[in-house]
């Protein structure tokens, strides 16, 4: 599967594909303004009237190769703002990236100071027979852009996510006490075994420590369930879900949950100071999630969790 950062590649590349001739068209106008700040002004609202793509965006600006701002603020409502004509906007990350050869860039997201929302910046290259001249730039808000192919994949890789360092530096101060849940924790993983296999639930996470459960529905996922430990240990609480076969989509094989859960009993009971505070699993992207009393966190698939003996979280035989 892609990992974060190649998805976000793909994704803006797709944009690229769908801004970069249009940004190329805007260029040409543009130089044939050139030298003439109403002209240029004239070739952003023209623009603006004539292409569909523009409608994503929030501003329109021309500058120098130095960065000087030669133009107007051109906003997408038609508004001109004589103002910003000037300013140094050199040190912007997007002026001063060095462009590909077909001279246009797509910028990294970045946040508005002016609303707060994402935007991205395509910058083309201006010239006026070979030599450059400057950078024609329009911000687009993320929200207004057209979808691009398909959500972000789930990273099926091994992350370690360090917790609070206050939480760190006193971890040998503290042992583990005893919680309800554990003197029926295996009464617990019966019946939460019963209930992803039989009863719908695709995502359960056990808080040890604090002795509840936190469960979502296959066929209502959008909302959480909270049971607090009486509710959990109560063989009725079936009863609350109704009867569903085990998801053929899920990752996790339902012989393997078992499996899966013991090994949260025995990381929460190996160790007095190095000990399971809350875990879960998710049997559709197989993904278990480990939360320790050093607050640390690790998310990882379920076939290396499985695999994963006491000489890796402890470093002992």
């Amino acid at each position: 599967m892609n990992t974060f950062t190649e998805t976000i590649e793909s994704r803006k590349r797709l944009l690229e594909e769908h801004l970069g001739g249009f940004m190329g068209r805007l260029a040409e106008h543009c130089a044939r303004g050139w030298g003439i700040r109403e002209r240029l002004d004239q070739a952003l609202l023209q623009s603006l009237q004539e292409n569909d793509h523009i409608a994503a965006s929030r501003l329109l600006y021309i500058v120098d190769i130095n960065g000087v701002q030669l133009s107007s603020n051109i906003f997408s409502t038609g508004e001109v703002d004589e103002s910003r004509v000037g300013q140094d906007l050199s040190a912007r990350p997007y002026i001063s990236t060095v462009l590909p050869s077909d001279g246009f860039f797509l910028s990294d997201v970045y946040i508005s100071q002016r609303n707060r929302r994402s935007l991205v910046t395509a910058v083309q290259l201006i010239r006026i027979g070979e030599v450059v001249k400057g950078f024609v730039c329009v911000d687009f808000e993320l929200g207004m852009l057209p979808e691009v192919g398909q959500p972000t994949e789930d990273r099926r890789i091994w992350m370690q996510v360090k917790g609070d360092p206050s939480i760190r530096n006193t971890l040998f101060m503290q042992s583990r006490a005893i919680s309800p849940m554990d003197d029926r924790i295996d009464d617990v993983m019966s019946i939460v075994d019963e209930l992803m296999v039989e009863r719908g639930i695709f995502h359960a996470k056990l808080h040890f420590s604090s002795s509840r459960a936190t469960l979502w529905l296959f066929d209502d996922p959008y909302r959480y369930r909270v049971h607090v430990l009486d509710e959990i240990l109560n063989p009725s609480v079936c009863l609350a879900y109704p009867l569903r076969g085990y998801p053929q989509s899920a990752l996790v094989p339902a012989d393997k949950l078992r499996l899966i859960l013991d090994r949260f009993k025995w990381l929460r009971q190996v160790d007095e100071t190095i000990y399971l505070r809350a875990a879960s699993i998710n049997i559709i992207n197989g993904i278990v999630a480990l939360n320790f009393s050093c607050d640390g966190s690790h998310y990882l698939p379920y076939e290396e969790f499985l695999e994963m003996d006491e000489r890796f979280w402890f470093g002992t035989d």
